[in-house]
Order: structure tokens, then sequence, then C-alpha cells
């Protein structure tokens, strides 16, 4: 529960009592930068990193790692090093735009029982599988309970939204290589606009079906830039007319 609220890359160690009572720093504090005072003892600390990849212009590759520790001396006394108690990585190739998965590959680079890594195979039924709609459901039935790793199951859960992520990012590359090119910035199917639309409708509260957000691309508008795009475009002096011109 608390790895949510954590940055990628970071776990600020909190547990469900320290958000909600006693010596704490607050949420927002947490949210840019500010660690635990020294009344907090850390006990655990599990990171996520997943980095995606432009892999050709129909395929993307994703890379996953979970990786859990524990403070330095807690564990073994005078220990001046945090220890390893889990890091998985976790590789797959999905198709573009279909997020389909076409290889998929699991390391155990440490884990607490020698049999641990003789799960590592189970992962490759993950093959055929789409990325998209449905993928957690699909995860926790192929993966959970003794059919899998608790920790590389939940990686994969982590990656799976990087996946959804990637589909503008892929556009936009292929946006800047037709500007460079001298052409124009190819319009998306109709098809793929649906696809597109589908794959985000529902998915949040912005994306809620009978929301203003879906009323207006329903109605053919174009909504405004991302803030943190609009924000960092003002910051650089550039106008968000810009991102506009990439986009459409």
């Amino acid at each position: 529960w608390c790895a949510s609220f954590a940055p990628v890359g970071r776990d600020l160690g909190l547990c469900a009592t320290d958000l909600l009572g006693g010596s704490r720093p607050s949420l927002r504090s947490c949210c840019h930068g500010g660690m635990a005072d020294g009344e907090l003892i850390p006990i655990h600390t599990r990171n996520y990193d997943v980095e995606a990849f432009k892999n050709g212009d129909d395929q993307i590759l994703l890379r996953g790692m979970v990786h859990d520790t524990k403070p330095p001396g807690l564990y073994i006394v005078g220990d001046s090093e945090p220890l390893t108690i889990h890091k998985m990585i976790v590789e797959v190739e999905v198709t573009f735009p279909q997020l389909v998965i076409t290889r998929a590959e699991v390391v155990f680079d440490g884990f607490p029982n020698e049999s641990c890594p003789g799960i590592t195979t189970h992962y490759e039924k993950l093959v055929g599988l789409s990325i998209a709609r449905g993928f957690t459901h699909k995860v926790r039935e192929l993966f959970g309970g003794p059919r899998g790793c608790t920790h590389v199951t939940a990686l994969l859960q982590a990656m799976a939204p990087v996946a959804v992520q990637c589909g503008w990012s892929m556009r936009v590359l292929s946006a800047r290589a037709a500007i460079a090119a001298g052409v124009s910035n190819p319009t998306m199917e109709p098809e793929a606009a649906q696809r597109v639309f589908n794959q985000n409708l529902n998915t949040c509260h912005v994306w809620d079906e009978n929301g203003s957000h879906v009323e207006l691309v329903r109605k053919g508008g174009m909504p405004r830039p991302p803030i943190n795009i609009r924000t960092r475009l003002a910051e650089l002096g550039r106008d968000e007319d810009e991102w506009m011109r990439l986009r459409s």
C-alpha cells in the first residue's frame, strides 16, 4: 500500500499508521523529495524501475526491475551495506500499436530460496497476451499464488501502464521523423484513433465515458497539452502551440 505513494525508483518506507497519525512528514513533502524524519526507523525499501524503448516502428521493448532491500545492520548486525532480499528483472517485447506481447523473459538476480528461479520459464505464458485491457486480471489468473512469483507478478502489473503510456511517445517520434523529412505530419487513421480512444476510455475518472474530457474528444475537440508540458514550455519561454502542432 505504501509503495503506491512513492515515485518510481524510491520507496519512503512509510506504513499506513505513519500516514494516518503520529510523527511523520506530510504526504506532499514526500512527493517533493522529503524523507522521513529521525523518529521513523527505516525497515524496508522496495524500488520499481521500468524503462521503455522504441524497437522499430512497430515494436516496444519494456524492461522492469523490482528490488527489495533491508537497511544496513537490520538483519546482519554490524553490516554497513543494504541487504538485497529480492531482485527480479523482466523484459518483454510488445507490438505497436496493438500492444500484444511477443517475447517475455524473467531473470532472478537476488532471491531468498534456491528454488525461487524455478518459476521463471512459467512466465513464457505471457506471449500472446494483450498488455492493455484485462492484463492485470489475466496475470493474476495465470501467475497468482503458487502459479508464480509474487514479486514478478507485482512488477508485471507496474509495467503494463508503461506500455500504454508509450503510445503517445511512439506517435511523437513518428511525427518528428515526418517533420524532419519535410513531409506533413501523418494523420492517424480513424481505426487507429478509435483504438487509442477505447484504450483510454474508463481507465480513470478523467476518462470517464460520461465526463467532460471524453465529451470534448467525442466532439472532435483537442484537449490542451498536459499541465507538466505546459509548465515546462512556459519555463523555456515557448508557446504551448508547439505541442499542439506536433499532436495534430
